[in-house]
C-alpha cells in the first residue's frame, strides 16, 4: 500500500445524496441490483440513527489511528469517514475527541470495520457511528496508511466521494458517478411499492400480486387437505 493522503477528491452531489436517503437503505439496495451493502456486520452504536454524505476513505493499521486524525483534515461539510484496517481489528480507534473534531468540520458520521469507544458520549453528540465492534481498548499513532484512495469493505468497492447511506437496515454505498441514476431507480422501487402498500391494505395477497402462485406450481408445491396430507405419512 502506498502511504498516501490524497486532495481534492470530487464528491457526489450533496443534494442527491440527500434525496437517495430518502428512500432508505433497503429500498435503494434492492433498486440498484442489491449491491453496495456493507453487510450485517457493520451495525450502529445506537439505534435510529443515521447518515447520509460523501465518502473519505481511510486505511489504517491495526491498532493504529493516526491516518484517521490525517484524515479529518480533508473533511468537508457533508463527508463521511469511512474507516479500514489492513487486517482485521476491533480496537477503539475512534471516540468522543475524534467525534468532536469531525463534527466541527461538518462531517455526517462515521462508517468503520473496526472498534470505537465512547459510545454514550457519541449518542449524547449525535453523532452517527456504524461499526463492527465496540472497545474500550485504544489505539496508537505511530503507523502511516491512507487516506482517499479506492477502499474494499465486505467485497463492495468505495471510492473516495462516493454517496454512504446509512440506517438501521445497515450501511449502503453508491458510486459517485452512478448516484443520478439510483436516485431515479430507487424513485421508481418507492413507487411500486406504496402501491403494493395499498393493495395489501386492501387485501390483496402477495402471491397473486407477485405472480408467486405460478412460481410454487413451477416448483412442484402441491396444496393438499390436511386429511389427505395426513393419509399419505
Amino acid at each position: 500500500m502506498r502511504n498516501v493522503i490524497v486532495t481534492g477528491c470530487p464528491r457526489a452531489d450533496q443534494a442527491e445524496v440527500a434525496r437517495l436517503a430518502e428512500f432508505g437503505v433497503a429500498t435503494v439496495h434492492e433498486a440498484i441490483g442489491r449491491t453496495g451493502y456493507l453487510g450485517p456486520g457493520i451495525r450502529p452504536v445506537y439505534p435510529g440513527s443515521g447518515l447520509a454524505g460523501t465518502a473519505v476513505t481511510v486505511v489504517c493499521w491495526p491498532g493504529d489511528n493516526l491516518m484517521i486524525h490525517a484524515a479529518v483534515e480533508q473533511c468537508q461539510a457533508g463527508d463521511v469517514l469511512v474507516v479500514t484496517t489492513t487486517s482485521a481489528c476491533t480496537d477503539g480507534a475512534f471516540g468522543e475527541l475524534l467525534a468532536t473534531a469531525s463534527q466541527r468540520r461538518g462531517v455526517r458520521g462515521l462508517v468503520t470495520t473496526g472498534g470505537v469507544r465512547d459510545t454514550a458520549e457519541l449518542q449524547a453528540m449525535g453523532f452517527p457511528v456504524f461499526c463492527s465492534a465496540v472497545s474500550a481498548q485504544g489505539t496508537v499513532k505511530a503507523t502511516a496508511g491512507a487516506v482517499n484512495v479506492p477502499v474494499s469493505i465486505n467485497g463492495q468497492h468505495i471510492a473516495p466521494g462516493d454517496a454512504v447511506i446509512a440506517a438501521d437496515d445497515g450501511v449502503l454505498v453508491v458510486a459517485r458517478q452512478q448516484v443520478s441514476q439510483a436516485v431515479s431507480a430507487a424513485r421508481a422501487r418507492a413507487e411500486k411499492e406504496s402501491a403494493a402498500r395499498i393493495a395489501f391494505r386492501e387485501g390483496e395477497l402477495s402471491l397473486d400480486r407477485y405472480g408467486l402462485r405460478t412460481v410454487l406450481a413451477e416448483l412442484g408445491v402441491e396444496y393438499l387437505d390436511y386429511h389427505a396430507y395426513a393419509g399419505t405419512q
